[in-house]
């Protein structure tokens, strides 16, 4: 059974001077994979993994080329193209994506970057995607365990500080007193579950809680940093969380925590705009 709009593995039935053509099934017939994307040796009883779509004259194709999303993926995509059926991104084929007007939250603008949705519409049987990302998002209970590593999607800033996707099934947020690096729309991070609320909301946060174990560990890195710059960083406890992210990779309680160990050994100094080994 060929899956539009993802990877499939076909067979070479033809070969013309215009590519090849593939088995697709009682239903689909013979599949062209044009010459440009075709491997140079391929020949009849060849194996191919090719990515199904449709052409610009609404023809079912082959192509090797690899595209930015598949159907079911979240994925960042520049408008190319606007009309009076709805916005076209560019999703690295020769065919354009479609988001039709129904499937906006906002008018999309050209030049813009969206994060979006890729599915099978089911009446029109054609690609497209969507900018409603709640309609396809597990709206079922979460069963995750506070401390466990998940993987994020960033998907809309808030008042409160991002909504994020989880897994790429759950809606979630990271409040912005807890973010301590720089974030953007599309962008994929490592996580951790802070908790399941009762009500079923998700709350996430982009470092583990803390431990003695990584209180230990960002210890030795504040050290070595220190031998590395000759004893001196131009860091304190009073420096802007951002910039201790950026020398560290922590929170800035965390960074609190660690320099507040080593002052306690005896090992460094704390000044009003530096920190010193002792």
């Amino acid at each position: 059974m060929i899956k539009l709009g993802e990877y499939n593995i076909l067979r070479v039935v033809k070969t013309v001077d215009f590519g090849v053509y593939l088995d697709g099934g009682d239903y689909w017939g013979e599949i062209l994979l044009p010459k440009e994307t075709a491997p140079a040796e391929c020949k009849e009883g060849d194996e191919l993994k090719v990515f199904i779509y449709f052409d610009s004259e609404d023809r079912v194709i082959a192509t090797m080329t690899e595209p930015k999303a598949v159907v079911g993926d979240f994925a960042l995509m520049k408008v190319v193209g606007t009309s009076r059926v709805g916005a076209f991104l560019d999703w690295g084929l020769r065919k354009d994506l479609l988001v039709p007007f129904r499937e906006q939250r906002e008018e999309m603008q050209m030049g813009r970057e969206y994060l979006v949705y890729v599915y099978v519409d089911k009446t029109t049987d054609r690609i497209v995607a969507s900018t409603r990302l709640n309609r396809f998002l597990d709206k079922t209970p979460a069963d995750y365990k506070p401390g466990e590593e998940v993987q994020l999607i960033i998907a809309r800033r808030t008042d409160l500080g991002y909504n994020v996707i989880v897994n790429g099934s759950h809606e979630a947020v990271i409040y912005r007193n807890e973010i301590f690096q720089p974030l953007s729309i599309g962008q994929h991070v490592t996580g951790y579950i802070k908790q399941v609320r009762e009500d079923g909301k998700i709350d996430c946060i982009l470092q583990k809680n803390d431990g003695h174990e990584q209180v230990d560990r960002l210890s030795a890195i504040i050290l070595k940093k220190l031998e590395e710059n000759g004893g001196v960083l131009q860091v304190s406890d009073k420096s802007d969380p951002a910039e201790i992210y950026q020398l560290f990779g922590c929170s800035k309680k965390n960074y609190k925590k660690a320099v507040g160990g080593l002052f306690k050994q005896h090992k460094v100094m704390i000044g009003e705009k530096e920190l010193k080994l002792k």
